[in-house]
C-alpha cells in the first residue's frame, strides 16, 4: 500500500510568539528540520504543507528534495491546511497526517502507523493510554479530510468513524510532544 506522510507546517505560532518552525533545539537543529529528519528517516513519502509566502522555506525543503506546497488556506487554521494538503496527494493510498513541530516522534513510530493504515481504516498511535500523532488515514477518508475548515483538524473524521480507529500502542513519548512555548524546546528527559 502506497502510504505517505503528509506534514503540516504552515501555522503562524501564535502561543509561541516567533516562527517555531525555525526555532533551535538543543542539538542545535531547528525544529522543522529534526521533525522532516525523523518523518524522512522512515524511508516513507513526504509532502509538506507550508504558508502562501513561506517562499524561503519552501526553497530551502525543495533544494533538500522535499516536495512541499503553499497552502492558501493556512490563515483558517490546522483545518485548512489539512484540507488543501490531502487534496495534493496523487497517488497515495493512505496518509499519516504529522505535525511539523513535533521533532520527537521516532522514525519508527511512523513506520509502525503506516503498516497499520487500510484504505477503511484509521490508526492512532497510543502512548500510556493517550492518542498521539501521527494518525493514518486509509484513502476512504481523504473527502472527509478535503472537506474539513477552521482549527479544528482531523478529530471530527475520527469523532465520525471511531468503530473504523484502530489504536496502535506504542513506546514512544515523542508521539505527545509537541512545542507550542519556548520552554517545550528542552530535550525530553
Amino acid at each position: 500500500m502506497n502510504v505517505g506522510i503528509l506534514v503540516l507546517a504552515a501555522g503562524r505560532a501564535a502561543r509561541f510568539g516567533a516562527d517555531k518552525r525555525q526555532a533551535l533545539l538543543p542539538d542545535g537543529r531547528t525544529v522543522l528540520e529534526t521533525s522532516l529528519a525523523n518523518a524522512h528517516a522512515s524511508g516513507l513519502p513526504l509532502l509538506v504543507c507550508v504558508g502562501e509566502g513561506d517562499d524561503a522555506l519552501a526553497r530551502q525543503l525543495l533544494a533538500s528534495d522535499i516536495a512541499c506546497i503553499g497552502c492558501s488556506r493556512a490563515a483558517e487554521g490546522m483545518g485548512g491546511t489539512l484540507a488543501q494538503g490531502v487534496c495534493q496527494l496523487d497517488g497515495w493510498e493512505g496518509a499519516l497526517v504529522a505535525l511539523g513541530d513535533m521533532p520527537w516522534v521516532a522514525p519508527a513510530s511512523f513506520l509502525a502507523v503506516a503498516e497499520q493504515v487500510a484504505k477503511d481504516c484509521i490508526a492512532v498511535p497510543v502512548y500510556e493510554g493517550r492518542r498521539g500523532h501521527p494518525v493514518g488515514f486509509g484513502s476512504d477518508f481523504f473527502s472527509a479530510l478535503a472537506a474539513l475548515g477552521g482549527d479544528a483538524g482531523a478529530r471530527q473524521v475520527l469523532d465520525a468513524h471511531p468503530g473504523r480507529v484502530r489504536e496502535l500502542p506504542l513506546a514512544d513519548a515523542g508521539i505527545h510532544r509537541d512545542i507550542d512555548r519556548p520552554s517545550d524546546l528542552l530535550a525530553p528527559g
